[in-house]
């Protein structure tokens, strides 16, 4: 890489191969670090994994390198097509990853948002006045009348 951060194109099959070996090194960061993040949701430890460390920066190197060696697929295809598979592979199973850990993070996000709708509906049950109607049966509360719910993050 040069210093004004623009490379070179790739121009004989051991720089293919270093940038498929750097992207699958990147991959295999970020795939631990997703790996993590999935185990600490699926624990219960939601705080843990908002505090990891690492996630972010490979996910921004990810997508730098990627985008390097996408733009370099043609030489890649044809100095090192060996490489180019292996990389097709690896990116299968990386898939499979983020799949898991994304259906992780809806669910958590679901039964999250469950919990402050109940909350939220079981509060405004309480604090609506028990009224009637003109049939003489009790009314429901009205969505309306219900105040605001706060939840705090630091807890």
């Amino acid at each position: 890489m040069t210093s004004s951060n623009v490379r070179l194109p790739i121009a004989n099959a051991r720089e293919a191969e270093l940038a498929v070996a750097s992207l699958e090194k990147i991959m295999d960061q970020l795939e631990q670090a997703v790996t993590e993040e999935t185990s600490r949701v699926r624990s219960g430890r939601l705080r843990d994994a908002m505090n990891l460390d690492g996630k972010i920066e490979c996910a921004r190197l990810y997508a730098a390198e990627s985008q390097h060696v996408k733009a370099a697929r043609a030489a890649i295809a044809q100095l090192a097509p060996e490489a180019l598979d292996r990389l097709r592979r690896r990116h299968d199973t990386f898939e499979k990853v983020l799949r898991t850990n994304l259906t992780v993070l809806a669910t958590a996000h679901a039964v999250s948002e469950g919990i402050i709708r109940g909350v939220s509906g079981e509060l405004a049950r309480k604090q609506a006045p028990s009224t009637y109607g003109a049939s003489g049966r009790a009314q429901p509360p009205s969505s309306k009348a219900s105040p605001p719910l706060a939840v705090s993050r630091t807890l």
